[in-house]
């Protein structure tokens, strides 16, 4: 599995990240939203370096032309609900591309350990086409995980490119290890944080991006 750090390089990608993890910043849900948007934006652009492209004729008002457009036939899959504005990013970018969406939660388990449950899927088939799961915070790796073990269910993909605004070593470990460290598979992240804390949020992240996207969620009991 290839890592690609992309706070590593000096762009305009690192202004987005500094406003999602502003406090003052934050307080303004629609800007949170739109700098996640453009992060997906950016990735996207990203990605498409790595595509494959064929040779396609066009029509100017003055001559005939070619243009290398790509040729690959892409998937657009993202977890709901954090992942939705990051979704929306890449598909700004790649507007022709099929969609999936999943939906997941935490839930600690009968002998105390976090797990994610996977609940809802729509998706096309991914078979033989380019994957890209789009999901802003990639914390233990879990939910990436089941994300993309449930699509496979649908298909074996080209190749998946994982996309996410924040990362940590910890859940590019256990990637590396659920996904036999695969050469088929990228991980993208806009930057990648150094620790979880003890409820297993990113630190210094930026908090929980769902919240901070679409409202603060109420907590039942069975998925504190």
């Amino acid at each position: 599995m290839r890592v690609v750090n992309l706070s590593e390089q000096n762009s305009v990608l690192n202004q987005f990240l500094r406003e999602i993890r502003d406090v003052n910043i934050q307080s303004d849900p629609l800007r949170f939203r739109r700098n996640i948007e453009r992060i997906g934006e950016y990735m996207a652009i990203e990605v498409s370096k790595t595509l494959n492209y064929q040779p396609t004729e066009v029509q100017t008002p003055l001559a005939t032309t070619t243009v290398q457009t790509i040729s690959d036939q892409l998937v657009l899959a993202t977890v709901l609900r954090a992942g939705l504005p990051l979704h929306q990013g890449f598909l700004n970018i790649f507007d022709r591309a099929d969609n999936a969406f999943l939906s997941a939660y935490r839930r600690v388990n009968k002998e105390g350990k976090l797990e994610i449950v996977a609940e809802y899927m729509a998706a096309p088939s991914i078979e033989g086409k380019t994957l890209i799961i789009a999901d802003p915070m990639l914390a233990t790796g879990m939910s990436m995980e089941v994300g993309y073990l449930a699509l496979l269910r649908h298909g074996k993909p080209k190749h998946t490119h994982l996309c996410s605004a924040i990362g940590t070593p910890q859940a590019i470990e256990t990637l590396r290890k659920s996904l036999n460290d695969s050469p088929d598979v990228t991980l993208w992240c806009a930057a990648i944080d150094p620790v979880l804390n003890e409820k297993k949020y990113i630190v210094p992240g930026l908090g929980d991006a769902g919240d901070l996207c679409y409202g603060i969620k109420i907590h039942l009991s069975d998925r504190d």
